[in-house]
């Protein structure tokens, strides 16, 4: 090697070379490689050393850094203990003697490869790893160094990566653990002393809005003066230095909260410092301090002080999450809320400088989210362990919470605060359902709040109170969830509604019903403005405030029928006669508001702000039928139950919904408008299925509509929902009949209206079916014998296969059994092994689709009960195995095979004893049923190819394969079948022990170690005896008495806990000793 001092000049300018922009994509790749040959020589750390020592290059320490990272993590085994002893000692004198001059990310990277060296020999070999951080922490000068060491620690060594041994990882924690006392206890200490230096030298402030006030909530809150009083004194103003490390300990609080148990180590004192910290975050003086630069801390500096309240709130958060809450802790959450919700009282109090919204704008964003996020966790968490308290006063917490929610200064965080309420509303519903008895008391409790929130939320989704906040929101561009901004809004807010509706029914009724009503009465006024033009109908409103409180009536009108048609399950089912004439108010209403709409057709009327109104009014139009439709549960309800006592009444309702439907459906009509009229048809059809539908006027007219050429110009959505709600209740005489016209042109448009026809009979009954299938009887023949002439086109036998599969899941009984037969062995007969492997491989994915529908066609087959279809399953199994499987097995591409193993399962689901016979002489006989074996070899290709499947990186076919394995053991017993048992059980175990090794499939660690325990638990005896050693002798990488200490630590247990406790060990310790065995230098010799 070169001398140290050229060395570091040659890597300076590799560096900058490396970095520089003019340098090309394969010089780059020659450095990177020069730079790892560098890393992996013996002895290469010296120079590292050496550089680090000697540059002020950041590309270059951060290169030494990397180094010394790679040789302890990946090679310390191997390195000798001198060089070990040298390296433990050098790098800390290193950051010691430069950690204030180094730029921060330098400083925290040395500080971790100081903390890896700690992971791997703390406490044997580096007794003082860390008694020196304790001893960093308590010195002032390296206060923050110490806690920057501490926070890294807490993070490597508490959860730590896998490159350790089980043993060691709990060897870790549980010397942390036992730190944890001496820790809290400094940083409380640190925390405390800056807090009281701070109070004592500082100038009296200017007091805070609310320093000095204390209130009734305060008190009933608080309990106790003295803890008050505290709370209410003024908020020191902290130096720099003081702020830096503060946040520093708040920082490594929140870790430590993140993974040590709650207990008395976590004293009051520490809490009620860290409430003290929690108060800069609602003190609008904090923002406003101006920071200081120059400072060689300047990761932290230049942020605002708020930022010490966000890390305080961090550390509760952390707390709050703890679901597991000893006794003795009890009493300390208790007091944690109490001082929370003094903060949240603070930041709602209203006074003269500043308004609820005005003070929660002040604040720091993330210090509103961390707040949240308390609440959210209270609620969801901790309220129903609360609640029980006399000392704490629910009802007035919900007060601070509502004025918190509805002065939110952003939307994001209304919809958050909406969530809590959900949380709130699900948990008091839950309570009231499993307390019947006390249902009342607790209602009355919390009435007035309900009460309050329905009113507010309502008031919120409605432009009459909320225009300014309502017209912020983006109405046109769609989420993840296919939703707008505007329509998550609506959405959340009326999920709230329907909740308190579930609770207060009456309450929510006649708080919604009039604002519904104010409402509806403006929109059925406009008829008295519409007047005829020459183009047709106009609207006669021009005036400019006009239209704008029309237009902010009709989206609140949109809005409160979406709410109307959501509460429309609390009608029905055991409170329907109890609430019948609100429902009846309401569904009148709605058939008046519908018809009304169609009649004076106000969705082509003319406006005078066309953009703006017109989609007004088509939306209160879809609306109208949409709401309708949503109580046609209700209306199915009342035919059956109330309407041979009034059917006047019922029929006259029908028949309106009816003839406001008729209009809408025409091409001239607006999709939106359309859909919602086709939909209210279908539901009215399927749904509420009066035996009258036929004779009304309006069907008879939708009917005919249906043959006329306009009809072919509707939306192909629509068309389906039209040919589904009138064939479904029409006549089937009505339906045409399909004619042969140009062989692919019907195909293509008939075979889906005919799929559509047998999917909306499908679920009725068995006459309904039968006269379905007459009528398409000659299509199905037609299609069956066209089907040979387009085999080779995959576009049209897509469309077929697709018809077919829906006729065998609607139609199978009515087909009969010979035509059944015929379609079955016509398709086996077309899908050879060479039309097969033209349709996988060469036709792409419309190729592959028709395999798959074949595949799920035959799947209906093979679950069909009785013995009719039983001599086709040699042919299926045939073809599974002897023609696609080959075809697709090698293939790395999912397509097919999903649809090909749940063909197989359900071949062995539902036709076991095609493969064991068992007879119930023999079973009493031999006590237990060993089943006689038949076609064995078709069993064996089949249980071989699951196990193929385990080893493809496909994850979803992994998962639904031993999802099918698991199920068949469930079922039938698999696992203890004597062929599994004897020929396959260890090769399947030990696949899935090898998939976790490997780490190919980590999403599925749980499920693979169920898989794995139900397997050995058919022959513990067995797996501990034979094979366990045989695997652990298979595995390459370790040596021999590593594989003994592997096969010493896997316990026998035999309940699932411990076994599955006891695989992950072993993979994870298998893990380790190979990256052990691989960092050790050639030629090591083990003894």
């Amino acid at each position: 090697m070169a001398s140290e001092e050229a060395s570091l000049r040659a890597l300076e300018s590799l560096m900058t070379e490396f970095f520089h922009n003019c340098t090309t994509n394969e010089r780059k790749r020659e450095i990177e490689e020069l730079l790892n040959n560098f890393a992996q020589q013996i002895g290469a750390w010296r120079f590292c050393l050496y550089f680090l020592s000697s540059t002020r290059n950041d590309y270059v320490m951060m290169y030494s850094l990397t180094v010394f990272e790679n040789l302890i993590n990946k090679m310390w085994l191997g390195v000798p203990s001198q060089d070990k002893m040298e390296i433990r000692s050098c790098l800390p004198k290193l950051l010691l003697a430069h950690h204030k001059t180094l730029p921060y990310f330098i400083r925290n990277k040395l500080c971790k490869v100081i903390v890896d060296i700690g992971r791997q020999d703390w406490p044997m070999f580096y007794h003082d790893f860390f008694t020196n951080i304790l001893q960093l922490i308590q010195s002032p000068v390296t206060t923050p160094l110490g806690l920057i060491m501490l926070k890294t620690t807490s993070e490597e060594l508490a959860c730590p990566r896998e490159d350790l041994s089980v043993a060691r990882k709990e060897e870790l924690r549980k010397l942390l653990l036992d730190q944890v006392q001496t820790v809290l206890g400094l940083l409380t200490g640190i925390l405390e002393s800056i807090w009281d230096k701070h109070s004592a030298t500082a100038a009296t402030p200017p007091p805070s809005p609310t320093s000095g006030e204390s209130g009734d909530l305060l008190s009933s809150l608080l309990q106790s003066p003295s803890a008050a009083k505290l709370l209410n004194q003024p908020i020191p103003i902290l130096d720099t230095d003081s702020e830096y490390i503060c946040s520093l300990a708040l920082e490594c609080l929140a870790h430590l909260f993140s993974w040590i148990p709650l207990s008395t180590s976590i004293t009051p004192s520490l809490l009620t410092t860290i409430f003290h910290f929690a108060r800069f975050g609602c003190d609008t003086r904090a923002r406003k301090m101006p920071s200081v630069n120059g400072s060689s801390h300047n990761s932290v500096l230049g942020q605002e002080r708020g930022r010490l309240g966000v890390l305080a709130m961090s550390c509760i958060n952390e707390l709050m999450s703890k679901n597991c809450v000893p006794m003795e802790f009890e009493e300390y959450l208790l007091r944690m809320f109490q001082q929370t919700f003094y903060l949240l009282q603070k930041i709602t109090k209203e006074n003269n400088a500043h308004t609820v919204k005005s003070r929660l704008e002040e604040l720091d964003e993330s210090y509103i989210e961390k707040f949240t996020d308390f609440l959210r966790l209270f609620v969801s968490v901790h309220l129903r362990r609360i609640e029980s308290y006399s000392q704490f006063p629910v009802v007035e917490f919900l007060a601070l919470l509502f004025k918190y929610t509805f002065h939110q200064p952003t939307h994001e965080g209304y919809f958050s605060c909406l969530d809590i309420w959900t949380l709130f509303l699900d948990y008091l519903t839950s309570k009231i359902k499993s307390r019947l008895a006390d249902k009342d008391a607790v209602l009355n409790r919390y009435e007035d709040a309900l009460v309050l929130l329905l009113t507010e939320v309502l008031n919120r989704i409605q432009f009459r109170y909320n225009q300014a906040q309502l017209e912020e929101l983006d109405d046109e561009t769609l989420d993840d969830d296919q939703q707008t901004e505007w329509q998550r809004y609506l959405r959340q807010s009326l999920e709230v509604v329907a909740k308190v509706m579930e609770l207060l029914p009456t309450h929510a009724f006649s708080t919604l019903f009039p604002v519904l009503q104010d409402n509806l009465e403006v929109y059925l006024g406009l008829q008295q403005f519409v007047v005829t033009s020459g183009t047709g109908h106009r609207l006669n409103i021009t005036a400019e405030n006009d239209c704008r409180r029309l237009h902010c009536s009709l989206r609140d009108l949109s809005s409160l029928l979406q709410a109307v048609g959501r509460l429309a399950e609390y009608f029905t089912g055991d409170v329907f006669a109890a609430r019948f004439n609100d429902a009846l108010t309401v569904v009148e209403r709605l058939v008046k508001v519908t018809l009304y709409g169609s009649q004076i057709k106000l969705y082509n009327i003319e406006t005078a702000v066309p953009s703006v109104l017109k989609p007004d009014l088509i939306d209160v139009h879809a609306q109208s039928l949409a709401a309708l439709q949503a109580y046609a549960h209700w209306l199915a309800q009342f035919y059956s139950e109330v309407h041979r006592q009034n059917p006047e009444q019922f029929i006259s309702l029908v028949s309106t919904a009816l003839e406001a439907i008729t209009p809408l459906i025409s091409s001239k009509v607006q999709e939106k408008l359309l859909l919602s009229a086709c939909h209210l048809l279908v539901s009215l059809a399927t749904t509420v299925r009066p035996v009258f539908l036929i004779s009304i006027p309006a069907v008879q007219k939708v009917f005919n509509r249906i043959t006329d050429t306009s009809a072919q110009r509707l939306p192909d959505k629509v068309s389906c929902l039209r040919h589904g709600s009138v064939c479904t209740r029409c006549p089937w005489e009505a339906v045409p009949q399909v004619l042969l016209w140009q062989a692919k042109v019907i195909i293509h448009q008939t075979l889906s209206v005919l799929e559509d026809i047998v999917e909306s009979i499908s679920g009725e009954s068995t006459k309904s079916r039968q006269i379905c299938y007459q009528s398409l009887q000659e299509s199905v023949q037609v299609s069956l014998a066209l089907f040979p002439a387009f085999i080779h086109q995959s576009d049209v036998t897509d469309e077929m296969l697709s018809f077919f599969l829906t006729l065998f899941q609607g139609l199978r009984v009515q087909m009969g059994v010979p035509f059944t037969e015929q379609i079955i062995q016509t398709f086996l007969n077309m899908f050879t092994r060479e039309q097969l492997a033209e349709s996988i491989l060469h036709e792409g994915s419309t190729g592959c689709r028709v395999v798959e529908k074949f595949l799920k066609i035959l799947q209906v087959v093979v679950q069909e009960p009785g013995q009719v279809f039983k001599p086709f399953l040699p042919s299926v199994i045939s073809l599974c195995m002897e023609q696609v499987y080959p075809i697709i097995a090698e293939r790395s591409s999912p397509d097919v095979k999903a649809e090909l193993f749940e063909l197989l399962f359900r071949v062995l689901h539902h036709n076991w004893r095609y493969f064991f016979k068992s007879s119930v002489l023999a079973s009493v006989q031999r006590g237990v049923a060993e089943e006689q074996m038949e076609n064995e070899a078709q069993f064996s290709a089949i249980m071989q190819a699951f196990g193929q499947s385990f080893l493809q990186p496909d994850i979803h076919l992994f998962k639904q394969n031993l999802f099918y394995l698991e199920t068949l053991n469930t079922k039938q017993k698999l696992y203890h079948k004597k062929i599994f048992r004897t020929t396959m059980l260890f090769q399947f175990v030990n696949v899935l022990l090898q998939v976790l090794v490997h780490k190919s499939h980590d999403l599925l660690q749980e499920e693979i170690g169920i898989a794995t325990y139900n397997m050995a638990s058919v022959d513990f005896d067995g797996f501990y005896s034979a094979f366990l050693p045989e695997f652990l002798a298979s595995c390459d990488g370790v040596d021999s008495n590593q594989k003994n200490v592997l096969g010493r630590n896997f316990k026998m247990d035999r309940d699932l806990p411990s076994f599955t406790q006891n695989v992950h060990r072993l993979v994870n310790d298998l893990r380790y000793y190979r990256l052990c065995n691989d960092s050790l230098p050639p030629g090591t010799v083990k003894l």
